[in-house]
């Protein structure tokens, strides 16, 4: 007993037409970083709210340093030293990161809030553990990264001793994640005990001592990490073996799909220009990544090639015509899907059920609706046949609410609804973030499979792994600029950073802009 600080035991946890947890123990021992494995949907995240104090389970119990311990919200949670990184930050963006840190713990001194030791505190904190962010900026200005770094310092601002980190390398860039795991490491040397959510199995052989693994909601088996292998933990996460990504060559095609000129996309952050004068084509039968670290201009790049916001100057051709000035909802009937990096603020609406979210694309066309009049029946009849297609777990199915799915699957949905438009052009955005390894695989032979029918894939990934399996051509971005065109067998993870840190720039890109 004495040997673990948390013990989650035979925890079963029920919602409407499905068993999220079904009998499952876990152990944490102190001063270990203990691994949660799982495909998407398997059950992690609700396990670590049902600890946090989330939910409240049907069955099993949770101790504490041996004691049985009563966790009915957050605050209990937190007062008993538990701290959570969500996946999806739960933090204000209109206040600063220092009010964001002390939200629900502020300090008073007769009635009015004091933040000078506390300031102090954070800095020192910040400082300790090398989480440098500036206190004094809004959260709607700074990186993902950084807003990662903010929840960490709301846990050791609570001096939380127990820390659960929920997919916390899903939104970061490499350098980010190797960041990460430095701090990970670091606050284990200072004495806490980290549960660490994760499909990265390359990242949690990296950090962790023991993984948990779990399937469909139930237990599969705790390993120890120096004891297993990459391939051992992935059969065990989904059952059976990951073939590696097979890929015939690209049909070279003439056929220009997209073509974008001389584009400029002012920037929000800074009176800098985000995206400077781009141009490049992306042709019938071939995936064109784009690559680059967070921030350099591929957000905004896509914003202005699918409309979500508008451009300076420039011109953007599909299918042979000018979409430049074009709506959103034209630019998908000339042709264009697009899987956006942020699922819950472009490609969802939370709030409507899977079948809804699923028929978004095709809602207001003949054969689901009449004189004007949605058929639901034909939407539901529609989506059921895309939740198999694509293995879409949801425990009603078309009529579960997009919002209580799990991020996985949120991102399954997404990607079956673009797909089926059928359109010549899909524009993918981080398609991959945040998905099992089963998943992933899925996703790319999708992708594959898009192209080898003769559509044009625009990827933009900040995966090397990804960029290098299963591109026929890569685009660098850096500081808004195209910096390199390459052929992925003919370069290297190594000669793609340098690009993308700004080291190098190919002769051809060194005029402004360039032509890709």
């Amino acid at each position: 007993m004495g040997d673990y600080i948390i013990e989650m035991n035979h925890i079963r946890k029920e919602f409407p037409g499905v068993v999220a947890n079904d009998d499952i123990t876990l152990q944490l021992k102190k001063g270990e970083i203990h691994a949660l494995l799982g495909e998407n949907g398997a059950g992690k995240s609700t396990l670590m709210s049902v600890l946090f104090g989330l939910y409240r389970p049907e069955k099993g119990e949770i101790r504490k340093d041996g004691e049985v311990v009563n966790i009915q919200n957050p605050n209990d949670a937190n007062d008993l030293g538990i701290g959570m990184v969500h996946q999806h930050f739960k933090l204000v963006e209109v206040f600063t990161v220092l009010e964001n840190i002390i939200l629900g713990a502020e300090p008073t001194k007769y009635g009015f809030l004091t933040t000078k030791e506390t300031r102090e505190k954070v800095l020192e904190l910040s400082k300790k553990f090398n989480l440098m962010v500036d206190v004094d900026a809004k959260i709607e200005d700074i990186s993902v990264g950084m807003q990662q770094r903010v929840e960490i310092l709301k846990m050791l601002y609570r001096e939380n001793e127990i820390l659960i980190f929920d997919e916390p390398t899903a939104v970061l860039t490499p350098q980010e994640i190797d960041e990460l795991m430095k701090i990970m490491k670091n606050l284990i040397k200072e004495g806490k005990s980290i549960l660490f959510i994760s499909h990265k199995l390359n990242e949690i052989m990296e950090v962790s001592d023991r993984v948990t693994v779990l399937r469909k909601g139930k237990y599969i088996g705790t390993v120890d990490v120096d004891k297993t292998s990459i391939d051992q933990l992935s059969e065990m996460m989904v059952g059976r073996k990951i073939d590696s990504i097979k890929k015939n060559p690209a049909k070279k095609t003439d056929e220009v799909i997209l073509e974008v000129n001389n584009l400029i996309v002012p920037s929000k952050l800074h009176k800098n220009n985000a995206v400077n004068n781009v141009s490049f084509q992306t042709r019938a039968g071939e995936i064109l990544c784009v690559a680059g670290i967070e921030g350099n201009g591929q957000s905004e790049l896509v914003y202005g090639i699918t409309g979500l916001e508008k451009i300076s100057s420039g011109s953007i051709i599909l299918n042979g015509k000018d979409i430049t000035k074009m709506s959103i909802r034209d630019r998908n009937l000339t042709g264009m899907s697009h899987i956006p990096e942020d699922r819950h603020k472009y490609g969802l609406v939370l709030d409507f059920n899977l079948g809804q979210n699923l028929a978004l694309k095709k809602y207001f066309q003949e054969g689901f609706q009449h004189n004007g009049f949605i058929d639901f029946g034909k939407i539901k009849e529609h989506s059921e046949i895309l939740i198999d297609l694509y293995d879409i777990r949801s425990g009603k199915r078309s009529a579960t609410i997009a919002r209580s799915m799990s991020g996985g699957n949120q991102q399954k949905a997404i990607i079956a609804r673009e797909i089926d438009c059928g359109a010549k052009l899909l524009v993918a955005v981080q398609p991959t973030r945040g998905l099992d390894v089963g998943a992933i695989e899925n996703i790319h032979k999708t992708l594959i499979k898009q192209r080898d029918q003769g559509k044009a894939v625009l990827l933009v990934s900040l995966e090397l792994d990804e960029v290098m399996d299963i591109s026929d051509r890569i685009l660098v971005m850096y500081n808004g600029k195209i910096v390199a065109e390459l052929d992925p067998k003919k370069t290297t993870p190594q000669e793609i950073g340098l690009y993308m840190v700004g080291a190098k720039v190919q002769d051809r890109f060194k005029t402004v802009g360039g032509e890709a």
